[in-house]
């Protein structure tokens, strides 16, 4: 895929993306319900859709008009005689490892070369220790999983990690044990599910830091949903990142969550100088509104907090601090390491075939702005370096391998690059 360069752009985007975080949990959370779960604007993309055909081989009844999804769970959860097909989607591998755990059956969990090389003993170790019964490669450190449900113990389990699949999965797996659990986490990752499933009337109690919780077994169905989810702001940040550095341009992003859990990467913006605004206009189970975002001069910034809060981001904040006056710095961000790729050295190996001075270190990357120059982009399949190249690509051209990828979270990503006026030839 070749991207021209664009002038400049004005306009106001309503079909962004929808979130990915909350559609995986929403059909994943049906399947601890008795009746119908219905959500508007479902995220229709290569991941989402993998975990509903994985709902669906354990016996729930999926209906799709256009992006409404309606969910009717099974009385009792099937064991397969098919494999359950994750695709690039480690959310759903990872989430479904912890529900599955305490579920009677036998399950064979997989998915595509990348994921398959994704590091998941994270979550089946903690589960071995509760009795979960968890076979794959490296000790079930690497996918094809396959998992033999059983009874589980309660547990305390203290992550050292900042991730939010960890603690879902965990949440899940308590859910089935036999006796109350409790989880906590060193610092707040994304709490999606925490809020979804108090509005489900869920068996948890919050600590009012929400680094602890405590979870009790279900012993009767959770209420069923009926959501309009948001649009994700992970693939908003890439327009409003488009706004501020093409000169004259301005967009409006509608209809975006803004959990605090999701913001972080905007106000790394504003701290750089970005014109950049954050209006709630709504409050649900999460926080919606709009990102209002112009052209800017950037200057450096070290990021060195709230890393779990900006993950997905990080790549697109590279683009930033290229084209910031001074040299900027993100740490104790080793977590990118295991993503869909290697993203520090896939963001620093093709920044550098750009013409900017980067630097790989073992936790982040060390960026000092510099003149941009057209390049051939190695994707690596993972979309997020894919996308955030396409945007630096409006700047001066680009050309990216294995766009393909993209469609794994942002299907309509192409649709709007051409809808504010990029040029994309195949």
């Amino acid at each position: 895929m070749k991207i021209n360069a664009l002038e400049s752009f004005n306009t106001e985007i309503s079909d962004i993306a929808a979130d990915k975080s909350i559609s995986h949990r929403f059909a994943i959370f049906s399947l601890l319900t008795q009746s119908e779960n219905r959500a508007k604007n479902y995220l229709l993309a290569e991941d989402t859709l993998n975990t509903l055909k994985i709902i669906e081989n354990l016996g729930a009844k999926v209906k799709r008009e256009g992006s409404s999804v309606s969910i009717m769970p099974p009385s009792e959860i099937l064991s397969p005689n098919c494999v359950l097909e994750c695709g690039n989607s480690g959310t759903a591998m990872r989430l479904m490892i912890g529900f599955l755990a305490g579920v009677s059956g036998f399950f064979v969990l997989s998915g595509d070369k990348y994921l398959n090389n994704r590091p998941m003993k994270r979550i089946c170790k903690p589960l071995s220790e509760i009795g979960a019964k968890i076979y794959g490669r490296e000790q079930a450190n690497l996918a094809p999983l396959c998992i033999e449900g059983q009874k589980l113990k309660a547990f305390d389990y203290k992550s050292e990690i900042s991730s939010a699949q960890v603690k879902t999965a965990m949440i899940l797996s308590a859910f089935r044990a036999d006796k109350t659990s409790k989880f906590s986490e060193i610092s707040l990752s994304r709490n999606h599910s925490e809020n979804m499933l108090k509005a489900m009337n869920a068996p948890l109690k919050i600590s009012d830091d929400y680094l602890s919780l405590e979870i009790f077994p279900l012993n009767q169905a959770l209420k069923a949903q009926d959501i309009l989810i948001p649009n994700d702001p992970s693939s908003a940040f890439y327009f409003a990142l488009a706004a501020i550095i093409l000169p004259n341009s301005k967009v409006v992003l509608k209809n975006i969550l803004l959990n605090p859990t999701r913001i972080e990467a905007y106000k790394i913006l504003q701290k750089m100088g970005a014109k950049l605004e954050i209006k709630i206009t709504q409050n649900d189970f999460e926080t919606i509104g709009e990102i209002h975002a112009s052209s800017s001069e950037l200057k450096a910034v070290e990021v060195k907090e709230n890393i779990a809060w900006l993950i997905d981001e990080a790549p697109a904040l590279a683009i930033a601090f290229a084209l910031a006056k001074g040299k900027s710095k993100l740490i104790n961000a080793k977590e990118l390491r295991v993503k869909e790729s290697d993203r520090i050295a896939a963001t620093v190996e093709n920044l550098k075939l750009c013409g900017v001075n980067a630097k790989e270190l073992e936790d982040g990357f060390e960026i000092e702005g510099s003149q941009i120059k057209k390049a051939k982009i190695k994707s690596y399949g993972d979309h997020r370096i894919a996308m955030s190249f396409a945007i630096l690509g409006l700047l001066c051209g680009m050309e990216i391998d294995e766009s393909e990828c993209i469609k794994t979270s942002f299907p309509n990503f192409m649709d709007i690059l051409t809808k504010i006026g990029a040029r994309i030839d195949y």
